[in-house]
């Protein structure tokens, strides 16, 4: 992300602004097809694949989160096309009230990005064009992040791409582990070894801890924890992200491993009152053996911190990663849709993937180019991008009241887990799914 602000901001936003979309869903919907007519995913722009690259002056939107990545794919594809693209970065926390004022003034822009969790309020408000067939059209179709794919799919009809990836992994300090006769080859691959890792790095003492999570985030928890519960093949969210399902008997293995962490003080001082503004800054002190992370943050890390990188495990085994970062699309109004398409095609073609995307140690968007000239200089790379074939990014219209929200259900049900009450997970899984179906 070039800085931890982007995955932090991602990840504790209440956004507030979301709803306001769906009042102006009505203003907009009637111009599902641009008004040139041409639309976003029929014509003759269809069937090509590549879509028109003849000199049209595109707009496009990103919220600062993903400024980097988004100023240096717009930057290589204005140098190599005709159509020149003029990039606005919009402040994170005021991206979703811009979007929804546009909306309602018929004044979005071409193309405009979205923190992909969010992404289910724009299509169903119908302010992304339908590019099913052109998605579909693409020779690289199945290999997409279909994380990104599904959030963006509504009633059937694809509207978004994949535009950056951001991904959940385990750290672990090799030298840590060898320090405490851990192999430093062989990181945990179940959450009971996790724990036991922990704890014997934790043993050496002289102010190292066995690991770190952020107890006062909702947006930490739902990053960093529920990869254990898909790991283990199971689902938080029913298909309709309507209903929870975070008080199943998995689920609650995963709480009781954490809270005994808290128990036993094996936790990093100051997990339980860590809203997400600091969470990411504990593992690079050196102190820390192993802890989820964003996987933007590697490119961050300290040159003399030997770290490896892991999938986060379930209970027993299997892994799994939260797939976050944003999706893209053509706006619903866009009168450039050929053109906007071109963009989108190129983005995440071979070339822009591997010498943009990969050469700045992102994550490619792409599982068959997972392995390419730029990650395999770093095996840790590797590991990452093949992650994205094992991940989920969660679906509900109503993730941010009930998630991000400091005051939402959710950050009670993970205090009560760790901290509090955890008789309570029962009725606090009840609270998480009133807000979801509200």
């Amino acid at each position: 992300m070039g800085s931890t602000a982007g995955p932090l901001g991602r990840l504790r936003r209440l956004v507030t602004g979301a709803i306001a979309l769906l009042a102006a869903a009505s203003l907009v919907t009637a111009c599902g097809s641009g008004e040139d007519g041409s639309g976003g995913g029929g014509g003759s722009g269809a069937a090509n694949a590549k879509g028109v690259d003849d000199g049209a002056k595109l707009t496009m939107w990103t919220r600062a989160a993903t400024r980097p990545q988004s100023e240096a794919l717009v930057k290589a594809y204005n140098a190599s096309h005709k159509n020149k693209i003029e990039l606005t970065v919009i402040p994170t926390d005021d991206y979703q009230a811009k979007v929804g004022a546009a909306a309602g003034s018929r004044d979005l822009p071409d193309l405009f990005a979205s923190d992909v969790v969010f992404v289910p309020n724009y299509t169903s408000s119908a302010l992304f064009a339908d590019i099913t067939e052109r998605v579909d059209a693409l020779p690289f179709a199945k290999h997409l992040a279909q994380s990104h794919i599904k959030a963006g799919t509504y009633e059937g009809r694809k509207y978004v791409v994949p535009h950056t990836l951001d991904l959940s992994v385990l750290f672990y300090n090799k030298e840590l582990y060898r320090r405490a006769q851990l192999d430093p080859e062989k990181p945990p691959t179940s959450l009971r070894e996790w724990d036991r890792q922990a704890r014997a790095v934790d043993a050496l003492g002289g102010g190292v801890n066995g690991t770190f999570f952020g107890g006062n985030c909702g947006g930490c928890g739902v990053f960093t924890w529920w990869p254990s519960i898909w790991a283990a093949d199971e689902d938080v969210l029913n298909e309709e992200g309507t209903e929870a399902q975070l008080s199943s008997d998995t689920a609650k293995k995963v709480y009781e491993t954490y809270r005994g962490w808290v128990r036993d003080d094996i936790v990093a001082p100051g997990a339980r009152d860590e809203t997400g503004t600091t969470w990411t800054g504990v593992f690079p002190k050196g102190k820390v053996g192993v802890m989820p992370m964003p996987s933007t943050t590697l490119g961050l890390m300290p040159k003399n911190l030997d770290l490896g990188v892991a999938p986060i495990p379930g209970p027993d085994g299997g892994k799994s990663t939260f797939i976050g970062g944003d999706a893209i699309g053509i706006s619903a109004t866009s009168k450039s849709p050929d053109q906007a398409w071109n963009f989108l095609a190129w983005s995440l073609g071979d070339k822009a993937q591997v010498d943009v995307v990969a050469a700045n140690k992102d994550v490619v968007a792409r599982t068959d180019l997972a392995s390419n000239k730029h990650s395999k200089a770093d095996p840790r790379l590797v590991t990452i991008n093949q992650l994205v074939a094992h991940g989920r990014t969660p679906y509900a219209l109503k993730f941010g009241q009930t998630f991000n929200d400091p005051n939402g259900p959710w950050l009670t049900l993970m205090r009560d887990a760790v901290f509090g009450d955890e008789g309570a997970l029962d009725k606090d899984n009840d609270a998480v799914s009133a807000s979801l179906a509200d």
